[in-house]
């Protein structure tokens, strides 16, 4: 039998298999992710302290309440934007060292509000906190399938992101009572030394993260416009966070003047709505992200129009208990969703949800300080109420989101590089080769 000729075009030269990145110990591992969980901690506590500070704050820069929410409006802003900006624009850069840079900035920017001597400083020191905040989070999501073994990545990543709803619940009323006891500058400096010292955790305990497969900005509208789960999942973001946010930035000025609270029992209030949202984030965490939204949201317009039409401590009080362990379930249930809904995706989906997140978080303290300075205190709630049960409308009308369990991100351990394609093997004439469909 007759050889074939040689063909005098040279076989492709086959791509080399992808080199899994090395794991840390799983003590190593864990270390890590409470690092990266303190992260988060420190960064939403920054975003968000100037809630429990808001009314100290401006009688001593003599600024208004409504203009002091822009303590709350400009880092959401600025995360917003930052969130997919840090995911694309770092993607090539070891994320240990994005990560340490971002939380030294906002390390930086407490320091320097504690500092400031007028109120365009703080809102300066504000901008940079945002810049940390969406970058830092953004990127946090992805990172427990790189530092713990894969039966643990459920767990790692509810540890991660158990920093916002705790930062949300609890940071707040720590830094009202630190505020309370030893003033407002205290407690920014407060927090600008955790986020130095987690920074020197971060230096410690982090392994080195080189850049895995990168979102790119291509990839972040084509994901809304091919996925309606992650579209609604993001328009239920922007709903509920503005609601909560519209209400919630004006809390303080909320129980002084409609339920009547001393201002000297307003931290302990507040630590007691920090309480119960733990308690609504740990019921949460296991349960459907779409049937919870849903009960969250009907659950939380009554809450917030009865906090503005019943007067008294007794009444503010119970009522502020129930807003803190509805709204405790909200940050899990949103990111629940968003990973159900894109497995395959699953930075590029945290990423948007990361910016709508945040851009609620300001329009919610803008529309709220719109409302308080042009009508009244219990305006800001209603409005919350309405956004409320708006939300609720959205998730009701919105089918289930496909995919996998949200608490199990699909592992990316793929380098940066050109991806390369999936072989059909079972391919015959006549058959198609399907296209590689891992990122959605």
């Amino acid at each position: 039998m007759t050889e074939p000729a040689a063909s005098s075009v040279p076989a492709p030269t086959p791509l080399p298999a992808p080199t899994p990145f090395p794991a840390p110990t799983p003590l190593k591992g864990w270390a890590a992710v409470a690092a990266v969980s303190l992260g988060i901690f420190c960064l939403i506590t920054s975003e968000l302290l100037p809630i429990g500070l808001l009314t100290p704050v401006g009688a001593a820069l003599a600024v208004s309440d409504g203009t002091a929410g822009l303590m709350v409006t400009v880092p959401g802003i600025v995360a917003g934007f930052c969130a997919p900006l840090v995911t694309v624009g770092a993607a090539r850069l070891d994320r240990r060292h994005v990560l340490c840079v971002l939380i030294a900035l906002v390390a930086a920017a407490n320091l320097a509000a504690a500092l400031a001597p007028n109120f365009a400083v703080v809102l300066v020191s504000r901008l940079l906190v945002g810049v940390g905040v969406g970058g830092f989070w953004a990127i946090a999501g992805g990172l427990a399938v790189r530092l713990v073994p894969g039966h643990h990545v459920g767990r790692a990543t509810a540890l991660i992101f158990g920093g916002v709803p705790t930062a949300s619940v609890l940071g707040v009323p720590a830094g009202t009572l630190l505020g309370e006891l030893a003033g407002w500058r205290t407690a920014f400096a407060a927090v600008g030394l955790l986020a130095a010292a987690t920074l020197a955790a971060l230096l410690l305990l982090l392994p080195a993260l080189p850049p895995s497969r990168p979102v790119t900005f291509p990839e972040l509208p084509a994901l809304l416009r091919r996925d309606r789960a992650v579209r609604a999942g993001v328009i239920v973001t922007f709903l509920l966070v503005t609601g909560q946010f519209a209400a919630y930035t004006f809390v303080r000025p909320i129980l002084r003047d409609v339920s009547g609270v001393d201002a000297a029992h307003v931290s302990t209030l507040l630590l007691g709505y920090g309480i119960a949202g733990v308690a609504g984030n740990f019921l949460a965490g296991p349960r459907d992200p779409r049937r919870t939204l849903l009960v969250v949201s009907l659950a939380l317009t009554p809450v917030l129009a009865l906090v503005a039409l019943l007067p008294g401590v007794l009444a503010g009080g119970g009522l502020l208990l129930l807003w803190g362990l509805f709204y405790g379930g909200v940050s899990v249930s949103l990111q629940g969703w968003m990973l159900g809904a894109a497995p395959r995706a699953a930075e590029a989906a945290s990423s948007l949800m990361v910016a709508m997140f945040n851009f609620a978080i300001a329009a919610g303290a803008l529309l709220g300080g719109l409302v308080v300075d042009r009508m009244a205190v219990p305006a800001a709630l209603l409005t919350g109420a309405a956004l409320m049960l708006a939300a609720a409308v959205t998730v009701l009308v919105t089918g289930r989101p496909r995919g996998r369990r949200a608490d199990v991100p699909v592992p990316d351990h793929r380098p940066a590089g050109p991806p390369r394609p999936r072989a059909n093997r079972d391919a015959g004439p006549g058959s198609r080769v399907r296209p590689d469909t891992t990122d959605g």
